[in-house]
């Protein structure tokens, strides 16, 4: 069973990286091409030399996209599936499109939205290049950590319906779950590495459709899984 679902976590995953590439493609890319405008024309100002493309933009921007968008959306499919036959039954009365759905809105605010209220995303030319290790390190270590303060503030609301009931313990669970996630942003190290003189305009539109990729990948992720989940699970039973 786990096996299936897996496969049909991976489509649903395929079909929302399609979509994705698609919205990257029209809103996305525009505002990397602009962002490396902005990165030549610093250097030609200061008399450098653009550095060497080892990947030229053109590949960059069909295939290569083409090529993450699919191995993404195929890879958080899969994780997500997963983490559904997990929850699946284990999670109260929730059928499969009810669940799917909440368990997408679930990773899209602990993956995506709580660590770019940290460290949002930038186009590619802004930032040190001798910190993206240490940047990226940061960002991984956010949604780890907002992760499991999902299941940690999951977890008590299970042990708190019995003596406070559902609603109560949802409003618990939320609560413990903000509060780690401030302590968390406050601990850790505030990185700004924009150049003042970089174009407002242009980084906010890149960051919205940063967060619009991800809107498109988890609401098809949740959607078609949860319709793919229900018919397999319909036939399983009637089998």
């Amino acid at each position: 069973m786990v096996g299936k679902l897996l496969v049909r976590g991976m489509l649903a995953g395929i079909a929302a990286g399609l979509l994705t590439f698609g919205f990257a493609k029209l809103a996305g890319e525009p505002q990397v091409d602009q962002a490396i405008s902005f990165e030549e024309k610093l250097d030609a100002a200061k008399g450098e030399a653009p550095e060497p493309e080892l990947v030229s933009r053109h590949t960059q921007a069909g295939l290569g996209l083409f090529t993450g968008m699919m191995t993404y959306g195929a890879a958080m499919g899969g994780i997500f599936a997963l983490t559904f036959a997990y929850l699946y039954g284990r999670a109260g009365r929730l059928q499969a499109r009810s669940l799917s759905a909440w368990l997408a809105l679930a990773a899209f605010i602990s993956i995506v939205i709580v660590p770019n209220i940290k460290y949002p995303a930038n186009p590619p030319s802004v930032g040190d290049p001798e910190t993206i290790g240490y940047r990226t390190g940061l960002f991984f270590l956010m949604i780890a950590i907002s992760i499991v303060a999902m299941i940690f503030s999951l977890k008590a609301r299970r042990r708190a319906i019995a003596t406070m009931g559902d609603w109560n313990a949802s409003i618990l669970s939320g609560l413990l779950y903000v509060v780690i996630i401030v302590v968390a942003q406050w601990l850790l190290p505030v990185i700004n590495e924009v150049p003042a003189e970089f174009p407002a305009v242009v980084l906010w539109k890149f960051r919205v459709a940063a967060i619009g990729m991800q809107v498109i990948l988890w609401t098809t992720i949740g959607l078609l899984f949860g319709a793919l989940a229900e018919r397999f699970f319909i036939s399983y039973r009637q089998a």
